[in-house]
């Protein structure tokens, strides 16, 4: 981890940046690091991310969930048995239990019953190694990061890269954390107030999939907001709404009212039939229509997670993990007119954008 001084030093020139990232690539699509390079590297860890940057990624997703005392740590999920060595660790075999996130029932270890000092003693690993053995290899090379020292790792990047990286930051299970005395959204726009993001130019946009804690936000700070939405089920903070009720032109609007984007589940974009990529939808044209960018998700480029037609030839245990024709995707989605797009490779979507711009120069 970099010296906490790093901070002070690139500062400045950080938070400059968000007014020259907005006015430059206005028009070009942007490329999102999901987790950071993650599909190289153990996702939400420094390594991941800082090959991100090196790739050429425009910003940084990280996940956010809380600890017991309060922090702010970058994990995809509150529960940490996937991604951790936890269950390695003996004195923490009582902390393992069965909750129900977002009514889905879950059983392992869960970050608001830690402490910060406490996850700070565990080592990351790959969540797919089966899929991902190279980065498997990388298994206790790296411990969880927290939102500060991603802020201190950005002012690092940029000032390294000579550019502006901007962050994109999720708040995951707000009301699951409120129920359990850890209400995030005042807290992180505290946080972003101190890191200087409360800017309708910051080089920052915070998604979530739930409304209510957006809702707060927009009444908070002044930082971009997007609005997650999957291709099933509804916000759990809203029960009875379905995401393909938000989509449509009138639920576009309705989140242009407090949000500043839509995050859609890419085959809301680009449809599959499982075989091959359909015609876009009216879902870009109609989001601009409402003013809001589309930044779909999540671009992979693994046999496994896309359509037969894309697929490389192989048989056998190894041919879901070889790599397929993801850059058919990502210009597909390119083509479909969206804002930008999350990838677990963010090097092969900075490809796929940097042809396409070359495309309609």
């Amino acid at each position: 981890m970099i010296d906490r001084r790093t901070f002070g030093l690139a500062a400045a020139a950080t938070l400059a940046g968000g007014a020259a990232m907005a006015s430059t690539k206005a028009n070009i699509p942007v490329v999102i690091a999901h987790r950071g390079a993650s599909g190289e590297r153990p996702e939400h860890t420094e390594m991941a991310y800082s090959l991100a940057v090196d790739q050429g990624a425009d910003f940084i997703e990280p996940d956010l969930v809380l600890t017991r005392d309060g922090h702010f740590v970058c994990r995809h999920e509150n529960e940490i048995g996937g991604t951790t060595d936890v269950e390695a660790h003996p004195e923490f075999a009582g902390r393992r239990t069965t909750k129900v996130i977002d009514g889905e029932t879950l059983t392992g270890w869960f970050t608001e019953d830690f402490t910060l000092a406490e996850l700070k003693t565990l080592h990351c690993r790959e969540r797919l190694p089966q899929l991902r053995p190279e980065s498997a290899k990388m298994d206790g090379a790296s411990r969880i990061v927290t939102w500060h020292e991603l802020l201190l790792l950005k002012a690092y990047w940029d000032r390294k890269a000579g550019r502006t990286i901007g962050l994109y930051p999720e708040l995951k299970h707000p009301r699951h954390f409120a129920a359990a005395g850890l209400p995030m959204e005042r807290r992180f726009a505290e946080a972003l107030k101190t890191a200087g993001f409360d800017r309708r130019d910051a080089p920052v946009f915070v998604q979530c999939f739930e409304v209510g804690p957006l809702k707060a936000l927009r009444g908070l700070v002044k930082t971009p907001l997007v609005q997650l939405v999957s291709g099933e089920g509804g916000p759990a903070d809203a029960p009875g709404t379905r995401y393909a009720s938000m989509i449509d032109a009138a639920g576009l609007k309705t989140i242009a009212s407090y949000a500043d984007g839509v995050g859609p589940e890419k085959s809301l974009v680009v449809p599959t039939d499982g075989a091959s990529l359909l015609a876009p939808t009216a879902l870009v044209a109609e989001a601009h229509a409402a003013g809001l960018k589309v930044h779909p998700w999540t671009v992979r480029r693994e046999n496994y997670f896309l359509p037969t037609a894309l697929r490389s030839p192989g048989e056998g245990p190894d041919a879901m993990k070889a790599a397929g024709d993801v850059q058919a995707l990502l210009a597909a989605l390119f083509k479909a007119g969206v804002d930008g797009v999350f990838s677990d490779f963010p090097g092969e979507a900075v490809k796929a954008r940097n042809r396409f711009i070359g495309g309609n120069a």
